[in-house]
């Protein structure tokens, strides 16, 4: 387990053994786990919006790409 991103508004965690990855999008508490090719091309698709210095409008427009697959309620322990 390796935490990737934790923010204000969104929290990753990757889970390589497993081919997964866990987003919480903490403005809504909803999360989900990706896992095989949705986890690959989700990890593919962040680590390009980081290194394009992804900011505002960008990241944006990636949280909504995704948030219809966040369904799961966020439980913090």
């Amino acid at each position: 387990m390796q935490i990737v991103f934790n923010d204000p508004v969104l929290y990753i965690v990757d889970y390589p053994a497993q081919d997964a990855v866990e987003v919480i999008d903490k403005r809504h508490g909803l999360g989900a786990l990706l896992r095989d090719e949705a986890a690959r091309r989700f990890r593919r698709e962040f680590r390009s919006l980081l290194d394009s210095d992804g900011e505002g409008e960008a990241y944006d427009d990636f949280l909504t790409r995704y948030q219809a697959l966040l369904t799961q309620p966020a439980v913090y322990h």
